[in-house]
This record gives structure tokens, sequence and C-alpha cells, in this order.
């Protein structure tokens, strides 16, 4: 089956409506030019509300120590995700320090971008793959990429479909791709960072019945 991920969780209704329906991971955006960020004290309110079979996800991009161990040292995480410019020292580094799991994002506009994972894998606990936008734009962009990239994808590790994905087109996706979850903000938004329950729970139940 299937996991899912939705990301960008600002509010106690949004969180609910995720774990309610059935998400796997909830994602928190720790990027202040954002407009998904939440201050880590919302973080720290909320992710108390998450039931304990559910993993807690923060999103950070070229954050330093500090600011990471600020956020975990209040907010309890499950795994870190980087979504920045991030190479693989960085990546290490992070890892071993924090003590959790780490997914890196990999923005993709063409094959040559996929080739990242090499550089990658022996780094990291979990890829995530993300459209790729010229103005450097970091998730929930709501654009897709081409999913015929990844098709013959074989890595050995855990990975991420992201980018543009709503209940529409997340059972084409899951047709042509098997990743190991899928991961969905503005798909499930009303208006840019206001979380939408009803789209939430229809894109988790595109998800399961694909």
């Amino acid at each position: 089956m299937t996991k899912i991920k939705i990301c960008g969780i600002n509010t106690l209704d949004a969180l609910n409506a995720a774990s309610g329906s059935g998400a796997n991971y909830l994602g928190f955006v720790f990027v202040q030019s954002s407009p998904r960020f939440v201050d880590i004290e919302n973080a720290r309110h909320l992710a108390g509300h998450i039931p304990t079979s559910i993993k807690s996800v923060g999103l950070f991009k070229d954050a330093d120590d500090d600011f990471i161990k600020l956020v975990t040292d209040r907010v309890p995480l499950n795994m870190i995700q980087l979504h920045g410019r991030e190479d693989p020292s960085r990546v290490e580094h992070i890892r071993r320090k924090f003590g959790m799991p780490v997914i890196k994002a990999i923005p993709v506009a063409d094959e040559t971008d996929i080739k990242a994972i090499n550089v990658y894998s022996s780094v990291v606990d979990w890829f995530l793959f993300d459209t790729k936008l010229a103005d450097g734009q970091s998730g929930g962009s709501g654009h897709t990429f081409d999913w015929g990239l990844l098709a013959d994808l074989k890595i050995k590790k855990p990975w991420m479909l992201a980018g543009g994905l709503d209940a529409e087109n997340v059972g084409e996706a899951l047709s042509l791709l098997k990743p190991d979850a899928v991961d969905v903000s503005s798909g499930v938004e009303k208006s840019i960072a206001v979380k939408d329950k009803s789209k939430i729970k229809r894109f988790i139940e595109s998800v399961k019945s694909a």
C-alpha cells in the first residue's frame, strides 16, 4: 500500500482531517519564505495531537544547525526533510547530529536531475522527487513534472512522489509508478496554505483505491 504524506499542516482542523482520513505522515514547513510556514510553538502544539501511528516530518531549506536544533528541541519530530541545496556531506551531518531519518528532496525537470540519487544514496533514508521550478520555489507549487522520468527508477532507498498531485491525477501517477509514498500540499488546499478537509479526504481515498 502506498503511504501518504500531507505537507504544510498549520491548523488543528487540517491535522485532524489528515490523521482521521488515514495519512501516514504529516509535514510541518519551517521555511520562513513559504506561505505554509508554521512557527515553532504552533508546530509544537499541533504535534502534540498527532496519533502515535503517524510520523511527523519537519521540512527545512538550507537551515543551519542552530535553527534545526531550536525546532527539534521544541517540536517532537520523527523525520527531517531537506528541501534546499544541502550537499551530501551536509545531509550526512544533519542525519548524524539530530539522530533521525532524513528525506532529501530532489527537484526534477529532466533526466539529468535524477542522477542526484547516485551522490545522495548513502546518506539519506528517503528520497522525495518534486517539480523543479525556474524560480527555485521549494514544494507546494501545484505543478507536476514528467513522471515518465522515474519509470525505470531503481534505487535501494524508499521514495516519495510529490509535485502537483491531487485527487484527480494521483491515480494516474500510481498507474505509472510505484513510489513508497505520495506527498501532497497545494493539491488539498482551497486557497494558498489553507487546507480543505474534503480535498484531504478525497486525495487519501484516491490513493487507497488506486
